[in-house]
């Protein structure tokens, strides 16, 4: 029964990394943009989420819906100001200006609140669990867990089920027949990245509520979404959830042999996925 335990502790944990890598994948399958601030973007929304809870006394969840709209305007505005002007063939000017915009966000942050640690409070929640059988669930990884499912079928219905998808898979195949057609992929990638920082959000709320959070906490949580995003099958959104679910398990496994192994186990995953699957475990058709 243990590493049955362990094994459903593992899809659980690998929810979170797949709420951290839905946003890079759906950024990365829109613009074929590698956002090196995505985890420092992430953790920043943990920090807003906390800062509008300490000023309103609102709980997380009601925190992180209030942190949404700016996220989603900084997604925005960080498109249109900034990564627009850097894309083209060459891949490394985008790579060396979302790197310039870790380190600020990083001493932003360090300047800000500190290098303490913080957490969310979210309150009883936090150390409830359901039995289900042999098995003890906690309510928060639950949670997760459903959250994570949720925000990638979302993001599936979107991209395949509306106008504003429809636009984004134009402007990723072929932007330039796009742009002849009436669409302006700069204004379809503030979007996609505003989304981008939505999802975000939601993944900082779950963070800070399971973990503690500093300032140089993000460079790990891109990691583990590059590595999600990579298992999964570049752009592909169900591939991304897998991902976060084959790295969870190594983890947990891992932790459960020794648990200075959990960190490398997911790596090992990775590289043994790389092996046998070198495009991923779903890649999408075009790539």
């Amino acid at each position: 029964m243990i590493w049955l335990d362990t094994l459903i502790q593992g899809l659980m944990l690998g929810g979170l990394y797949a709420l951290f890598a839905a946003g890079l994948s759906l950024v990365f399958g829109i613009m074929r943009l590698v956002n090196l601030a995505h985890g420092d973007l992430i953790v920043l929304g943990a920090y807003l989420i906390l800062g509008i809870g300490t000023a309103t006394g609102l709980n997380p969840f009601l925190a992180a819906a209030l942190a949404l709209p700016p996220m989603f305007a900084l997604g925005w505005l960080l498109q249109t100001a900034l990564l627009n002007r850097v894309l083209g063939e060459d891949i490394l000017p985008p790579l060396l200006v979302t790197f310039g915009l870790s380190v600020v966000i990083q001493n932003a942050l360090l300047m800000g609140s500190s290098a303490d640690s913080r957490k969310l409070p979210v309150g009883p929640v936090e150390a409830q669990s359901l039995a289900l059988g042999p098995v003890n669930l906690g309510v928060m990884p639950l949670i997760t867990f459903a959250s994570a499912v949720a925000v990638i079928f979302g993001l599936n219905q979107l991209f395949y089920r509306t106008a504003l998808g429809r636009a984004f898979r134009a402007t990723s195949d072929d932007p330039v027949t796009a742009q002849l057609m009436g669409i302006r992929p700069q204004r379809v990638f503030a979007v996609a990245t505003g989304i981008a920082l939505v999802v975000a959000t939601i993944a900082a709320l779950y963070l800070g509520a399971r973990a503690n959070f500093d300032p140089s906490a993000g460079p790990a949580r891109l990691l583990y979404a590059f590595e999600a995003v990579i298992i999964g099958g570049l752009g592909s959104l169900w591939g991304t959830l897998a991902g976060g679910l084959v790295i969870g398990v190594a983890q947990t496994f891992g932790a459960a042999l020794n648990p200075e192994w959990q960190i490398l186990a997911g790596h090992l995953a990775f590289v043994a996925v790389l092996l046998v699957r070198p495009r991923g475990l779903f890649p999408r058709a075009n790539d």
